[in-house]
């Protein structure tokens, strides 16, 4: 009918960030599709994909009033039925930071979404900018699969606190959601440390890995990278993402902020 169709994947148990992206959605477009399905192709074998929120329910409910056209919400056998065997591979900036800490997640979310693609034939789709790496892999996907699609990526919803807002901080008991904000606090500081005049990376992560540790968090990774490549920034001569991935107790939390050069 010529209307512009609208896509936000999501694995559910939304908050204010997925809300929005459905905001976002709805107000530039003509018929809007929110996709709910926690994908167990991108969960590794230790990871929570059992325990991951699920309320279908209250999700549908929290979209009431946003103008949704759509809620797709299929069970994971419509998705992924017996003998299911194709699935997209990703190389290049899908191998570093959360692809080299979690094997076989970027195979499973490109899967996923090309799946969810074909059904939906969206004219745009919105990502958060919290899954900095995932939203930069489905833009690459989109064009190296030729899909005529718009990836559009919105800013991060965080608590007024600086916590970016995530369906995992629910597992945070109070003492963890407190020290979790180490990692907000932790990116900020590699941004004044810029702002100071520091340009030196491994100065700036040392400092970075500090703060996190004496707030008592597991680390997976500190990072300075290039924002399109993902490829280490070792002098801050231009603008970088500073990006970090660690566990407050048993909750894995992930964070990124972009900061720039000195004037």
């Amino acid at each position: 009918a010529g209307q512009v169709i609208t896509f936000v994947p999501t694995m559910g148990a939304l908050h204010a960030g997925h809300l929005s992206l459905v905001e976002a959605a709805t107000e530039e477009c003509d018929f809007t599709v929110v996709t709910i399905f926690v994908n167990p192709t991108q969960f590794g074998p230790q990871e929570d994909f059992d325990q991951y929120p699920r309320d279908l329910q209250a999700d549908v409910a929290s979209l009431t009033g946003y103008g949704v056209d759509v809620v797709f919400a299929p069970p994971t056998d419509a998705m992924f039925p017996p003998g299911y065997a194709t699935y997209v591979e990703m190389n290049g900036p899908a191998l570093v930071l959360e692809g080299a800490h979690r094997p076989g997640h970027f195979r499973g979310v490109a899967t996923i979404v090309l799946k969810l693609f074909n059904l939906a034939q969206p004219d745009r789709a919105y990502f958060g900018r919290k899954d900095y790496q995932q939203a930069l892999l489905m833009r690459r996907m989109v064009r190296d699969m030729d899909l005529p699609i718009e990836i559009r990526v919105c800013p991060i919803v965080r608590e007024a606190d600086g916590l970016a807002l995530s369906s995992r901080n629910v597992y945070l008991s109070p003492n963890e959601r407190g020290r979790a904000l180490a990692i907000s606090r932790s990116l900020r500081l590699a941004g004044e440390l810029v702002a100071q005049g520091t340009t030196d990376g491994e100065t700036i992560l040392d400092r970075m890995r500090a703060l996190l540790s004496e707030a008592g968090l597991q680390v997976d990774y500190v990072a300075l990278a290039d924002p399109e490549t993902l490829e280490p920034v070792k002098v801050l001569d231009r603008p970088t993402l500073a990006a970090i991935a660690a566990r407050v107790g048993k909750t894995r939390l992930i964070d990124n902020e972009t900061i720039g050069i000195a004037d």
